[in-house]
């Protein structure tokens, strides 16, 4: 059993001061409470510092108190003077205070973060409210005051002693995301006509700061992911969303990674997220309409780009989507975008089919697969159903049955939550291009009810 007197012991016999014998039995050796003939402590060794120690003897009969008491002075005698700790925190308050007064907002911030008695310090009003008023000055002046006067008025106004400690902190935080949030804004508020997402999204997200977008688990990743194609170097798989790895052929090893991201909501999820933590969409309040009975099944928008990196193979609007009552099947409305019976709508993909990819070594383009970004709109042009994705393309096993069209059939899909896309093509071998004969959304009726209010 380890007692205070072991421990002294112990750290007495560590520092290497004058260590003093103790003959006990063998039945004693564990530090103990000592019995009247349990010990028997000699004088120190010579050469040691005879003012430190202490000797004295027990024999069998003589009273247990008096060893008891000379072995517990003996223990409590410290080895040597602590010298005194000198550091920042043992300073006075007012020196503290006083020095950090001198610091910005962000190194305010982070001092807090030390222990709590920074933190009770960094909290004080009057530092904070000197860096509000620096930082938000009022737009109009009534009066002139020199720097001296200004930081008399701000220290005695009511507002700095009323005030809870970290209030004017929290106000200099608000503060601070408002400006931000308002200068974002005036880049995303021109909007695209034909997208409906901002046309500055780029310039808006580059200087801000970094927020969790997506997580991906890459353990069994030919597994748990979809084989996209291969050229002769690597092998691509996709993950949802829009994640792209390339795998070296010989070595089974990460050769590259790439990610597609929608424009939709980037803004948003780039900058009001956390490191760890992703930004949650707000939920859509459903405007209700009694008067038609179609309501949320009509009147749809879609943007299509289809692009290989550096390339766009398509890149089109179609407007006046809709989906009769019948055709809901499944729990799924049916957007019929590019129909086989109608072949003036027929569009061809531009250039050589493939998505490129570059390391710093290699470099190559797998064909047969691309990056689909799909924007739905809805029938005030908010954006619906947005995505971006790669695909690729998949020789169909049934035969052609086009009376315009000699060719094999191919066929891409992409499917997540919300709807599916499917859309058929014929390969053109005079021309070596693909023609898209077949294009059709199916969105889920649990998103179109929870958007609209309806019940379908």
């Amino acid at each position: 059993m380890a007692t205070g007197r072991g421990r002294a012991l112990r750290l007495y016999g560590n520092r290497q001061a004058p260590a003093a014998e103790v003959a006990a039995p063998s039945a004693a050796a564990e530090v103990g409470p000592f019995t009247p003939a349990a010990a028997a402590v000699a004088a120190p060794r010579a050469g040691g510092p005879r003012n430190r120690s202490r000797s004295f003897a027990a024999r069998p009969g003589e009273c247990s108190e008096a060893v008891n008491a000379g072995i517990k002075s003996l223990c409590l005698t410290p080895s040597m003077k602590p010298k005194p700790r000198l550091c920042i925190e043992s300073m006075p308050s007012e020196m503290l205070m006083k020095i950090f007064s001198y610091l910005d907002a962000v190194s305010l911030l982070c001092v807090g973060c030390v222990n709590k008695h920074f933190y009770h310090l960094a909290n004080d009003n009057g530092i904070w409210l000197r860096i509000y008023s620096s930082c938000f000055r009022p737009k109009r002046t009534i009066w002139k005051m020199t720097s001296e006067q200004t930081e008399t008025v701000s220290l005695d106004c009511a507002a700095l002693h009323d005030r809870k400690p970290g209030y004017w902190k929290k106000e200099y935080i608000f503060k601070q995301i408002a400006a931000v949030k308002t200068r974002v804004m005036r880049l995303v508020k021109p909007v695209d006509p034909y997208t409906g997402l901002p046309c500055k999204n780029k310039e808006a997200i580059k200087p801000r700061r970094r927020s969790l977008i997506a997580e991906y688990h890459l353990a069994n990743l030919t597994e748990s992911s979809v084989a996209l194609g291969a050229d002769k170097l690597v092998q691509l798989f996709g993950l949802n969303p829009g994640l792209l790895v390339g795998l070296w052929k010989e070595k089974n090893e990460i050769a590259f990674v790439m990610a597609s991201l929608h424009y939709h909501q980037l803004l948003q999820r780039s900058t009001l997220g956390s490191a760890t933590v992703q930004y949650a969409l707000p939920p859509n309040k459903p405007v209700l309409d009694d008067v038609d009975p179609e309501y949320g099944l009509h009147d749809y928008s879609l943007h299509l780009d289809m692009h290989g990196g550096s390339c766009t193979y398509l890149c089109g609007t179609f407007k006046s989507l809709f989906c009769r009552k019948g055709d809901i099947a499944n729990g799924y409305l049916r957007l019929t975008v590019v129909s086989l019976k109608d072949n003036t709508k027929h569009l061809p993909l531009i250039g050589t089919l493939g998505l490129s990819w570059e390391t710093e070594a290699f470099k190559g383009n797998v064909k047969d697969c691309c990056v689909m970004d799909v924007t739905l709109l809805d029938e005030a042009g908010k954006p619906f159903w947005c995505f971006s994705a790669p695909v690729y393309m998949e020789l169909s096993s049934k035969a052609s049955s086009f009376y315009d069209y000699m060719g094999h059939i191919y066929t891409t899909d992409y499917a997540d939550s919300e709807g599916k896309v499917c859309v058929e093509l014929v390969w053109l071998e005079e021309t070596k291009e693909y023609f898209i004969v077949n294009l059709v959304l199916y969105i889920s009726t649990r998103k179109v009810n929870n958007w609209y209010g309806t019940n379908y």
